[in-house]
């Protein structure tokens, strides 16, 4: 798995204390510019007249979903959609800006404006292939929800803090129509830490086992972080490398796209996570028993 990265990401909401360009300010220290333009995907997932209202507003300078948008801002979101696509096409991490997985199929929302992961699911999907969607973001992905709610070829599958921003996300939510079921939220209390975040990961990556997906997509948010400015989660860099750990040990190919962290920790967040998923990758030693005779 490797890092994916364009610094046009640094020139959307510039100055903002919550959704900044401070969040991926030492990332181009590590990674070179990478880019893909996604515009085409986008009707994937939202109808073409939403997506020329958010173009609108981005060329306009428009206020939506708390963010100051800008012509850059739109360069950015076609640019984070078409890393994602990359990173699903090839097993990487999309570091992008804006995030996504607040984003419903006409609703712009929590500083997203199109929704990354739900896109790529969707390619992989229409290519025939079933997708689980494993969030960790420390908010509940409302948006990713909402658009796979009736869908059993898509599994979407959360873990956030309980009682905040979407308040979303009960476990009583479980789909709809030919989705009931597929559909599995972990909420988990304030203060929660590496033991809950990793109990809760052991319960989902059971029921992905069950759902033998071909492909494992990632809403990795870092607002677990204790530093974060909007959450109340104690989760340790370790446990993001576990994390990345077991999601590989768990199914074979995986890709993660970045959604929240509101910290200065977020390029050891990201490498910890990739670290875990780079070192599942590798296949179990044997080990040789001493007492096995041979020939």
């Amino acid at each position: 798995m490797r890092v994916l990265f364009n610094r046009k990401f640094l020139k959307h909401n510039i100055g903002s204390q919550a959704e900044g360009e401070y969040r991926l300010k030492e990332f181009p220290e590590s990674f070179e510019d990478e880019d893909c333009n996604g515009e085409k995907y986008i009707t994937l997932v939202h109808p073409e007249a939403y997506t020329d209202r958010i173009k609108q507003a981005c060329l306009e300078g428009g206020h939506l979903a708390e963010v100051q948008l800008t012509p850059d801002s739109y360069e950015a979101a076609i640019s984070a959609v078409g890393l994602t696509i990359m990173a699903a096409e090839q097993g990487d991490f999309a570091a992008v800006r804006p995030p996504g997985h607040h984003a419903g199929r006409e609703r712009f929302s929590g500083f997203c404006f199109f929704n990354n992961i739900a896109i790529a699911a969707q390619h992989l999907a229409n290519q025939g292939k079933r997708v689980f969607i494993v969030d960790f973001d420390g908010h509940h992905g409302d948006g990713t929800q909402s658009i796979f709610y009736e869908s059993d070829q898509v599994f979407y599958s959360s873990i956030h803090q309980a009682f905040t921003y979407p308040m979303t996300g009960l476990p009583t939510e479980t789909g709809e129509g030919p989705g009931e079921g597929f559909t599995l939220n972990i909420p988990l209390m304030p203060g929660a830490g590496d033991d809950a975040f990793l109990k809760a990961l052991d319960t989902i990556l059971d029921k992905a086992r069950e759902f033998n997906p071909d492909v494992l997509a990632v809403s990795a948010g870092f607002d677990g972080h204790p530093d974060d400015l909007l959450l109340g989660l104690n989760y340790s860099i370790k446990a993001f490398y576990e994390c990345g750990f077991r999601l590989r040990r768990a199914v074979p190919r995986v890709f993660a796209v970045l959604e929240g962290g509101y910290h200065n920790h977020m390029k050891e967040c990201v490498e910890s996570f990739v670290s875990g998923v780079n070192v599942g990758s590798r296949p179990i030693k044997n080990s040789f028993d001493h007492n096995m005779s041979i020939g």
